[in-house]
């Protein structure tokens, strides 16, 4: 099942090769998450309204290997904005991927912008 991880790489804005066009602001949930598909990867994307930043990282939780983390709760862990996955509740940097309970690997996160009311996910490949 790890191999399914072997595939998510982060990506940093200075990396980004491509910006996937994935859809509309309004089409996401304001203070939640869903899950875009780009290539072989599933992605969640999270309006942080409240923050008024948008994250986007892999949707599998490298604990239960379940593609869940578009559904978890989002929040903020002493200034960090943070993702917890249904399954377990295991939290998420939406910044930099690092498991904020210190037993799990980071995950990919990738940078995020929006023009013209388009939601735009970079990537490295």
């Amino acid at each position: 099942m790890e191999e399914i991880l072997e595939i998510y790489k982060t990506t940093l804005t200075e990396d980004v090769k491509l910006w996937f066009e994935v859809a509309k602001v309004s089409d996401f949930p304001k203070n939640g998450g869903a899950c875009i598909k780009y290539k072989e990867k599933q992605i969640a994307v999270y309006n942080f309204e409240r923050k008024n930043q948008w994250f986007a990282c892999q949707n599998v939780c490298p604990h239960k290997m379940e593609m869940v983390l578009s559904r978890g709760m989002i929040g903020d862990q002493n200034g960090t904005p943070k993702v917890a996955c249904p399954l377990h509740k295991k939290t998420f940097s939406l910044e930099n991927g690092e498991n904020l309970n210190g037993d799990l690997p980071p995950i990919a996160t990738y940078p995020v912008k929006i023009e013209n009311d388009r939601v735009y996910i970079g990537f490295a490949e």
